[in-house]
This record gives C-alpha cells, structure tokens and sequence, in this order.
C-alpha cells in the first residue's frame, strides 16, 4: 500500500510549493489517521465511508471551505493512486460541501469582443521610418493577444512557453503544467498558425538578436515578462475596450463561452483545471443575480 510520503514525493515531482505540500501532508495525515481509528484500508475507502469523513470533519465545526480543501487533497491523493493502479475509481470525484460562496463574474466579454482585441491591436500602419523594435514587438505582442483572447492563457503558461511547444504542423500549441494547472494541446485559429509561422521564421530571431538573448523561451520581453504584459499588451488592449480589467478577467471571458459551447469535462481540460469543481466555479447561470452562488454538487448537511 503507497504511503503518505510516496505522495508526498509524487507533488514534490509535480513542483508544487513547499507551502502546499506541508498543507497537503498534514490533511492526508489526518485523513490516514482517521481510516486507521475506522478500520478502513485508506486506499480501498468506499464513496460511503468518504461521506463519513465529511460527517467527521463537519463535527469539528470547519468552514465548508476548509473542508473543501481537505477533500481537494484526498481527491488528488486518490488520483495519484489511480495512476499507481492501486484504484480504479475516485470516490471524490465531483463531491464538494454546500456552502462555499462563489465569486459572480461580471464584465466578462463576449466572443466578438475577444476576437476583436485580436483584430484591432495591431492597428498602426507600418513605414518605412518606423522603429523596427517597435513593430517587431508588436507583432510579437499580437501573437500573445491570440493566446489569451483564443486559448485562454494566464501569465504563467504564457511565461512558461518554449519554441517546441508551438506544433504548427498540428495546428496546435502545447501548454506545460503548471503547480496550479494540467498540461494540454489546444487547438489554435488558421490565422493564428499563419501568424506564428511569420514570427517563429521572421520576428523572434530579430528580437533575440536585438536583444542579444539566445533562448528557447517562446516569447522574448524587452524587459521583464510582467512589463511586457501590463504595459505592452494590456495597456493597449484597455484602450481598444474599455471593459477591459486584467488578464484573469479575459480568461474567465474565454472559459465561460466555452461552456456555453462545450461539456463541462472539455473545457476543464482545455482551462487546465486539475479539478472540475475549479471549472464548475465558472458556470454562471445568471451574471445579473447579485444573491450568492452555491456550489451544486451533492448537497451535503
């Protein structure tokens, strides 16, 4: 039977924070010491018998978010021994506590607005006087704007990208896992494709040499990552809609048409999400109703 520190060892592998593992630890700790008291094999526990542990942790008063967090952690703890083959199912999987308040999304943007910031950053008609560090760079900027506004990417992935993870000849883009996200393969638009080409073969080797940096980063900065974002893009992106705030707002834009496109497992794995409740927070049946959201899912007293 895999022990906690075999988990352990397995986060550390999947480069989550010191701070995370000592939380995660300490809950499957308790989790592990509890089943020993119940004479339940730990790897073996029924959906029953999770409800049990629920009861338990409800009788110590927590707040429905902390036990929420202790079952994100028994969740992850399960799949990782689903993929050691030592489970066939989650008994978890989608079980979250009544009560947790979810955050309303308000100006969130529609399709035609994303697409728009697309179409209309790059609106300067290029000249022969004009700064070629300039225009390389905001041609470089446009192609991030695409991956924001199309595949919904959060600083982190877009900071994260090499040049292997551009597949053209697929027509996709792989985004690697993150502490907090799933890798996957998302699709990307045939002008998007054609625009990549144009950078990857013309406009990258010109930054990289302008800014003698020889790397296999994705996406070189002038200066840092953060100022490249905040005042290369978003800046520009709030004078073309002024509805525009930060980029977690165009992400949860971009993960919301989606579910209004796709099944709810689709669009965790094209967010990245480890967990479908993180998806779920997204579903927003009604963005005018100010009463607050409740989770749905097993309606647990």
């Amino acid at each position: 039977m895999n022990t906690p520190q075999d988990y352990i060892e397995y986060l550390q592998q999947q480069n989550y924070s010191h701070t995370t593992i000592k939380h995660q630890q300490q809950r499957i700790t308790a989790f592990i010491k509890w089943t020993k008291k119940q004479q339940i094999n730990p790897t073996l526990i029924d959906y029953k018998n999770c409800m049990k542990y629920i009861q338990y942790l409800q009788q110590k008063r927590l707040k429905p978010q902390t036990i929420n967090n202790h079952l994100a952690t028994i969740r992850s703890y399960f799949n990782y021994l689903i993929q050691q083959s030592h489970r066939s199912q989650n008994p978890l999987e989608d079980v979250s506590v009544k009560g947790t308040i979810k955050k309303m999304l308000h100006n969130l943007l529609e399709p035609d607005e994303l697409e728009d910031l697309y179409y209309s950053y790059q609106t300067e008609e290029f000249t022969k006087y004009t700064n070629p560090i300039t225009k390389n760079a905001l041609q470089r900027n446009k192609i991030i704007v695409g991956l924001i506004v199309y595949q919904g990417l959060n600083t982190t992935n877009l900071k994260s990208l090499t040049l292997e993870d551009l597949q053209l000849k697929k027509g996709k883009i792989y985004i690697p896992a993150t502490p907090k996200n799933n890798s996957r393969e998302i699709e990307l638009k045939p002008w998007q494709i054609i625009d990549c080409i144009t950078y990857i073969n013309q406009i990258r080797p010109l930054i990289a040499k302008s800014n003698d940096l020889y790397t296999q980063q994705l996406f070189i900065p002038q200066n840092t990552f953060k100022d490249l974002l905040q005042r290369g893009i978003l800046k520009r992106l709030k004078k073309i809609n002024h509805k525009v705030i930060n980029l977690n707002q165009l992400r949860a834009s971009v993960i919301c048409n989606w579910l209004k496109q796709y099944n709810i497992r689709k669009v965790q794995y094209m967010a990245g999400h480890k967990y479908i409740s993180s998806t779920e927070n997204y579903k927003q049946d009604n963005l005018e109703s100010l009463h607050e959201a409740i989770n749905q899912y097993h309606p647990i007293h």
